[in-house]
């Protein structure tokens, strides 16, 4: 071959190349490859910090699975963490400047219900999509002022509903209650009473605990003064295991009945003899080891179960709440399409409020009228037995 002729099919050759490429980039769009950067605000100090930490790990843990999964189209997500030290006026202080970061597409929030009743008017001011893993009514409605802000816990009254029906099925007929002082609290108090009086059943002594209280011993003993034939616990996790040790103490004989918002480590370990054969009724993925994975959405809540107890060498119920959130996070921001390295927060939230999942902890369902997710369908009954909580029956 001449060298005018190569140096004329080379010159060819780029030209067709450089078309191919031109037409690539005209032809398809472009990648997006930014980070997915959700904002969270936990109890990592402070007498909510045992949950707080629960839910950090959990995020961490999922982060690293969607991260490696490849179902983000090769994007990855970031966490910015900070920690509201179980106090109202300090997460108020995070929201505001986890907020104003462009970067940040959404935030997920701990377990406490003042943090999160408090930051709801800014969350709609500031128009950034939160999801609240606190329990208490109060943090999603009215809708119509919490068009930002949602939820992913057990709610007031399907636990009542659920508790009574337990309560009804072992015969019981007077109740004693503690329960946290508090929005949830409250809203438990509300709620027992309303099916109570649907069922037929008393309601005895009522006593409460503050999230910082350390001893609840002259509570209980008010409550089992009348020999009631049961205590319902609607407190956090420390604060329903003091109680438990303080009914055993008080010499007790009826049953304890914990609310899900007492539930905390699969294994109950020192408390293990005050609280045998204790209720709690929770979602079934904090016992999924007792469960045959027949469905695909099971099969992952056992899969979760295993990752986060080799990980952690232990399980903590309410840490798939945190990892449906984030994964209800992810999901949302891919669906935007939202253009490349940029943030579309009103589409996230708008995609947020119609999500519909069979998550790690149950069936989630958000509508516009209904901004908190986890269905009633989610809780189950378990039952302490030999220093754990099992499946009931």
């Amino acid at each position: 071959m001449s060298p005018i002729r190569s140096a004329s099919v080379a010159a060819l050759a780029s030209v067709v190349l450089a078309t191919t490429v031109t037409g690539c980039q005209f032809g398809s769009e472009e990648r997006d490859t930014s980070p997915i950067v959700i904002a969270v605000d936990l109890e990592l100090s402070g007498p909510a910090a045992a949950v707080g930490k629960a839910y950090q790990r959990a995020l961490e843990l999922k982060v690293e699975q969607l991260n490696s999964s490849g179902a983000l189209d090769g994007r990855r997500v970031e966490l910015t963490v900070k920690d509201n030290r179980s106090d109202a006026s300090e997460s108020l202080r995070n929201i505001n400047d986890l907020s104003d970061d462009p970067r940040v597409t959404a935030i997920i929030m701990g377990g406490c219900d003042e943090c999160a009743v408090g930051a709801a008017r800014t969350i709609d001011e500031k128009r950034v999509p939160t999801i609240a893993l606190a329990p208490s009514d109060a943090i999603t409605n009215p809708v119509d002022q919490r068009r930002y802000v949602f939820k992913l816990a057990p709610n007031a009254a399907d636990n009542a509903a659920a508790l009574t029906t337990e309560l009804q099925r072992a015969g019981a007929r007077e109740i004693g209650l503690l329960h946290s002082d508090d929005d949830y609290g409250r809203e438990g108090l509300r709620a027992l009473g309303n099916e109570f009086r649907t069922a037929g059943v008393k309601m005895g002594r009522v006593a409460t605990v503050r999230a910082t209280d350390t001893d609840v011993t002259r509570q209980v003993k008010m409550l089992v003064a009348d020999e009631p034939d049961a205590l319902v616990l609607w407190t956090p996790p420390d604060q329903a295991t003091l109680a438990a040790l303080a009914a055993q103490e008080a010499r007790f004989r009826g049953s304890l009945y914990f609310d899900a918002s007492a539930a905390g480590d699969l294994f109950l370990g020192p408390s293990a003899r005050e609280t045998e054969r204790a209720t709690l009724v929770f979602t079934q993925t904090m016992v999924i080891d007792d469960v045959i994975a027949t469905t695909p959405a099971k099969a992952a809540r056992r899969q979760w179960f295993k990752a986060y107890t080799a990980r952690f060498g232990g399980f903590h119920g309410s840490s798939s709440f945190a990892a449906d959130a984030l994964q209800l996070v992810a999901d949302a921001v891919l669906r935007t399409g939202a253009e490349p390295g940029t943030v579309d927060r009103d589409g996230i939230r708008d995609v947020l409020e119609t999500s519909q999942m069979d998550g790690l902890s149950g069936p989630i369902r958000m509508t516009p009228d209904n901004h908190s997710g986890l269905m009633p369908q989610a809780l189950t009954t378990l039952v302490a037995r030999n220093g754990r909580w099992r499946l009931a029956g």
